[in-house]
């Protein structure tokens, strides 16, 4: 993950080494060289991810120059907030990648103490959801497309949740390989720390508008920014609504950065009419390029 990158761009492996000399230990081989069981930690894999992305990003940056910051809004499916808060202007990266370092180890905290579990579930309607929901007690993590959904909450609660949602006629139920029952209750007693950790970072104006998981609108200054971020610990994702608000306001063309293609093949379910691009390599960089050309 991210070892083209590194290789390539002076920008990206200058990412990978300010994330490890602000972390004070090597992520950067982690990513590269593994062991998977220590990168799968969530207080790992957190930074890593974001690691990343936001090498990606500064290597588009390196590649496009003043043109890299054409872009209408930015948005990140929960810990790619953090991404999109960097991409913005509104921390610093050094900053953001310890937060999101603390962000993960109070989250494995919170999984210790209060252990569970998340599912995703396709094919049914927000209604059907919303019924298994009251039935189980498990709670709705992401809301990503028009039929498919991500539960979370008692490793018990989401179990029956699975098997009511196969007899209700879901095309499909997946348990997640997570290590907790993240955007839900049982990550409540992270918020104090996340709180302190948000609140002794300086955080800045966007430079562009953010689109906010929480509640699907554009976030204008750093409190609203600080607020989501302690929020989203607990509250659902509200990735489907978060596409619409930025389609509504004009987005045609959405490019993902980062390793994967998960959210532009939620972004293609969502709305067929509007361009999405994923960008993890300087291949496909140069392809964006040529595109936009």
């Amino acid at each position: 993950m991210g070892a083209e990158l590194f290789e390539s761009s002076q920008a990206a492996r200058e990412t990978f080494e300010e994330a490890d000399d602000s972390l004070g230990f090597p992520l950067s081989r982690l990513i590269f060289e593994g062991p998977a069981k220590d990168l799968q930690n969530t207080a790992n894999s957190q930074p890593a991810i974001m690691t990343v992305s936001v090498a990606a990003w500064r290597t588009w940056q390196e590649m496009q120059g003043p043109q890299a910051m054409d872009a209408k809004a930015v948005a990140g499916h929960s810990l790619g907030e953090y991404t999109s808060l960097v991409a913005a202007g509104v921390i610093e990266f050094s900053d953001a990648v310890r937060l999101v370092r603390k962000r993960g180890e109070l989250m494995n905290q919170a999984a210790v103490n209060r252990p569970g579990a998340m599912a995703a579930i396709l094919g049914l309607n927000e209604l059907a959801f919303a019924q298994i929901c009251d039935e189980t007690g498990v709670e709705l993590a992401n809301i990503n497309t028009d039929d498919q959904v991500v539960i979370s909450g008692d490793k018990i609660a989401v179990a029956r949740a699975m098997d009511l949602a196969s007899a209700r006629g879901a095309r499909k139920t997946i348990p997640l390989p997570v290590s907790g029952a993240f955007h839900s209750s049982l990550m409540a007693e992270a918020k104090a720390g996340l709180a302190d950790a948000v609140q002794a970072l300086n955080f800045k104006a966007p430079k562009m508008p953010i689109v906010g998981n929480c509640d699907s609108k554009s976030l204008s200054n750093a409190d609203e920014i600080r607020t989501e971020l302690v929020n989203g610990l607990c509250q659902c994702v509200q990735w489907k609504d978060s596409v619409r608000h930025l389609v509504d306001s004009g987005v045609t063309q959405f490019v993902e950065f980062g390793s994967g293609g998960v959210l532009a093949g939620l972004i293609k379910r969502i709305d067929r009419g509007v361009k999405v691009t994923t960008v993890s390599d300087t291949a496909s960089m140069r392809k964006l390029a040529e595109d936009k050309s």
